[in-house]
């Protein structure tokens, strides 16, 4: 079963709940190198448990007769966002740069001389310093979501219980009010009874 997609920067894992499908590697030589060479990643090499998720697929490479979204046997990668993963990249080696020079970067800086990047990751939420820790966050997130919706399902169960009690309730009361209704119309006639 997949866990996650190998694609650089994207930070899919497997979820029931979300309509993402994940997909092998295929076993023809010459469409798995075409595979390998569109992600872009040095020295990788697919293994059995390697997946692509549904996200860097158009929708055209899709076959969607059966149940089971299939990829088409011509179906190849296009969709992948390169720059996040480079501009990771390129974060990482301007702070080598800036350790080892100890020198502050020329022209305009919109952020304040005295505020550190540390002190902007830790006050934006969404800046992480590596696609690991967005990585984390995301699969903490998910679970969290996970677990909110089965909270939610059990709310709407019990409300749903609730209001059945209610609707019996409010028959009961009717019910009685129309019994007592009878009664005090019929009085007079059962006290005639021997």
């Amino acid at each position: 079963m997949p866990t996650n997609c190998a694609a650089a920067g994207c930070a899919t894992t497997y979820d029931k709940h979300i309509n993402i499908s994940f997909h092998r590697f295929p076993l023809d030589p010459k469409r798995r190198k075409e595979w390998i060479r569109l992600l872009r990643r040095k020295n990788f090499v697919p293994g059995k448990h390697t997946f692509l998720c549904s996200k860097h697929f158009e929708a055209s490479c899709f076959d969607l007769t059966g149940q089971t979204r299939r990829l088409k046997m011509d179906a190849v990668p296009t969709i992948f966002d390169f720059c996040t993963h480079l501009k990771s990249m390129k974060l990482k080696s301007r702070n080598l740069l800036k350790k080892n020079n100890n020198c502050t970067p020329k022209g305009p800086s919109n952020l304040k001389p005295n505020i550190s990047s540390q002190q902007v990751l830790l006050e934006h939420s969404y800046a992480f310093r590596n696609p690991m820790e967005a990585k984390k966050r995301i699969i903490k997130l998910e679970k969290e979501i996970a677990s909110l919706r089965k909270k939610m399902k059990t709310c709407l169960q019990k409300e749903r219980r609730a209001t059945r009690r209610w609707i019996k309730a409010t028959c009961l009361v009717k019910n009685l009010k129309q019994i007592t209704y009878y009664l005090r119309a019929h009085q007079n006639t059962f006290y005639q009874l021997p």
